[in-house]
């Protein structure tokens, strides 16, 4: 029996990365999709394809031009640093495209597989900013949009054995963290218990774990990484 597949949006780097390597390590057959290759993918035993998940329309062919997928992570995401009042309406397209609609498309293509053989296992990359709001706030729209779809496809998937779930992680020690003010930054450490922001690791480890040996009754959910940034 060969091993199981997984796909990964965005795996070449920050939690993606260390996912891919996680999955690497546990023997699964590896698709990395992202716009660029990245050095950290050379030693990883993965098949990389590039994509820009803007092309939303295009998923549908892509999916079927793969292995059957086993397990989808869609980690793949981005923020911009504007003001609600400076959105042009490019970017507001893009990031609803690429945060919200791809990952859509992304499960409604390999669910169609994974139906037929009643089982397997979907992971969604979410945010504390999809819980409390965000600056960015077509960021926070986009990551309170995938939490939703997450129950939302765990209720009308379930019944087929697959199970859906998502993290949501406050900052995360990744690029993506520089591009947050300091005093926001310094707000939310403040309220963090250990007086730190997560390891890239640490996030990996959680979506890695909803991908392969969590029980199944867990499904549809919301699992909080933030360390009481926002305690509930």
């Amino acid at each position: 029996m060969s091993a199981k597949h997984v796909l990964i949006t965005g795996g070449n780097k920050g939690i993606g990365i260390e996912t891919t390597k996680i999955f690497v390590k546990l023997g699964y057959r590896v698709t990395v999709l992202a716009r660029k290759k990245s050095n950290a993918l050379k030693d990883l035993d993965c098949r990389f394809i590039q994509y820009d998940l803007v092309d939303v329309e295009g998923i549908p062919k892509l999916i079927s031009n793969l292995d059957d997928v086993d397990v989808l992570i869609n980690n793949a995401g981005i923020m911009n640093v504007l003001s609600y009042d400076k959105y042009t309406k490019a970017a507001k397209e893009k990031i609803m495209k690429v945060n919200l609609e791809a990952p859509i498309a992304l499960i409604r293509s390999v669910a169609k597989k994974m139906i037929q053989r009643k089982a397997g296992r979907i992971v969604n990359n979410a945010s504390i900013a999809g819980q409390i709001g965000h600056p960015d706030v077509w960021y926070g729209i986009t990551k309170a949009g995938i939490i939703n779809a997450t129950k939302s496809f765990a209720k009308i998937l379930g019944p087929d054995g697959i199970i859906v779930n998502c993290i949501a992680a406050g900052p995360v020690e990744t690029d993506m963290i520089h591009s947050i003010p300091e005093s926001r930054k310094g707000a939310l450490l403040s309220s963090v218990y250990s007086g730190r922001f997560a390891e890239a690791d640490e996030v990996a480890q959680t979506i890695a774990w909803l991908g392969t040996e969590s029980p199944a009754y867990i499904n549809g959910v919301c699992i909080d990484i933030n360390n009481g940034a926002f305690p509930r």
